[in-house]
């Protein structure tokens, strides 16, 4: 990667640009699949378990902590790309935005094991951050570091996450899926999302598996971030709410022949 690469990091505003087509999170004519639509899949009702009531546990509501509206942090982990060439920050942002939550800061951060670990550590810190989303460096290249860089950070491990993410997007690529390493944990009483760099995979994790999911899930980590610092913080499993990546060369997430990594 070159030094000109390593000068995009920093606190950024929300500006919303153009998408360069050389990178690795992006696989041209991957754009057709449309997350949205699953072959008929509907949507995964907790309500609705053969009477089974998620909300209702001899009296206990699961649901009494959920968080109404978070604020996250987005950050996007790339070599190649600036701000105003970034599709799938600008998504992701747009997206948390239109359902009524708040982006309190913006990021971009190069390839780099050390400095992904340490943003996500900085950010996760912050009192105005509820959930952080990353995109980019989850695929198979020796540049892809997310994974092992925020891995030794998660208090807890949310396994689901990347399993559901893996499930929805076979749907779409078939085997080519085996290839994403999407994550998901809790750091310091932040969830954080670790999602691949291409659009529509951001597309698919953010509305399809972090939205529905994201304020049960903040308010769970928050309260055991309480329950760790002498709070009365009872957690909740929640496994019993939930169910449960292919890119093109250019900014080390993923294979140029394996669009699965961008997942």
């Amino acid at each position: 990667m070159s030094d000109d690469d390593h000068d995009h990091h920093g606190h950024v505003d929300d500006s919303h640009g153009g998408h360069d087509s050389h990178d690795h999170d992006d696989h041209g004519g991957h754009d057709s699949h449309d997350h949205d639509d699953h072959g008929g899949h509907d949507s995964h009702d907790h309500d609705d378990h053969g009477g089974h009531d998620h909300d209702d546990h001899g009296g206990h509501d699961h649901h009494a902590h959920d968080a109404a509206t978070v604020a996250v942090a987005v950050v996007t982990v790339s070599s190649s790309r600036s701000l105003d060439e970034d599709a799938s920050g600008d998504r992701i942002v747009e997206t948390f935005e239109d359902a009524g939550h708040e982006v309190a800061v913006r990021e971009l951060v190069d390839d780099d094991f050390d400095g992904v670990q340490g943003t996500v550590d900085r950010l996760a810190r912050r009192e105005d951050t509820d959930a952080i989303v990353t995109t980019g460096g989850t695929g198979v290249t020796p540049d892809d570091v997310t994974p092992e860089a925020v891995d030794p950070l998660f208090e807890k491990e949310l396994p689901g996450f990347g399993e559901l993410f893996r499930r929805l997007s076979a749907e779409e690529i078939g085997t080519r899926t085996v290839g994403s390493r999407a994550t998901a944990g809790v750091v310091d009483g932040t969830l954080v999302c670790c999602l691949p760099g291409s659009e529509n995979a951001v597309r698919l994790g953010v509305e399809e598996i972090i939205l529905p999911e994201v304020g049960h899930l903040t308010g769970l980590a928050d309260r055991g971030a309480e329950s760790s610092d002498g709070g009365d913080g009872d957690v909740d499993d929640a496994s019993a709410d939930i169910g449960g990546d292919g890119d093109e060369n250019d900014d080390g997430d993923g294979d140029a022949d394996a669009d699965a990594t961008d997942r």
